[in-house]
């Protein structure tokens, strides 16, 4: 299964580029001082051109679990919305609080935005070294009961994972919570 419907909306995973989506907003998976850097962020930042990484200097900082809104620049999104997730310290650290949060605040701000559509990548499964089969389980579990029980706007949550190998983790993660 890579599609299921919650209520009016619909939840779903494909494999690809966050970049080239056109949904309303995009998350970017950022770090604290919203510098860029590599990954997603990099990718983001690359693709969508300077105006996001003006925006960003703008703003100055986002604290792990926190989002903050910036434009798309040349994105076919309207808004990015950069959210820092934990740096894996073996899960003793208020890692899934944090990672729990990061995904929770980034579909608040979209609500608060009144957007319809929404792409996730795989928040701290890069560099920050999240187990991607945990990181999974957490990121579609927030999700499944915002649209349960907050979701206003929001009608698509599409999580756009980077190779096969995390689209088969978080499709394993998504059969097994629904």
């Amino acid at each position: 299964m890579n599609r299921v419907t919650i209520g009016q909306a619909v939840l779903e995973l494909i494999e690809g580029d966050i970049t080239k989506q056109d949904t309303d907003a995009i998350v970017n998976a950022a770090n604290s001082g919203l510098r860029g850097g590599g990954g997603v962020d990099g990718a983001i930042h690359r693709a969508g051109g300077p105006d996001i990484m003006f925006e960003c200097r703008k703003i100055g900082h986002c604290s792990p679990g926190e989002a903050v809104v910036t434009t798309a620049g040349k994105l076919k999104s309207h808004y990015v919305i950069h959210t820092v997730g934990p740096i894996w310290h073996g899960g003793k650290e208020g890692e899934s609080e944090i990672l729990q949060n990061a995904y929770l605040n980034s579909l608040k701000k979209a609500e608060s935005l009144s957007l319809r559509t929404i792409a996730f990548p795989s928040i701290s499964t890069g560099v920050y070294g999240y187990p991607v089969d945990q990181a999974s389980m957490i990121a579609l579990k927030t999700c499944v009961k915002f649209l349960q029980e907050k979701a206003a706007t929001l009608k698509l949550i599409r999580f756009v994972l980077f190779g096969e190998e995390n689209y088969s983790v978080y499709k394993k993660a998504l059969n097994e919570i629904m």
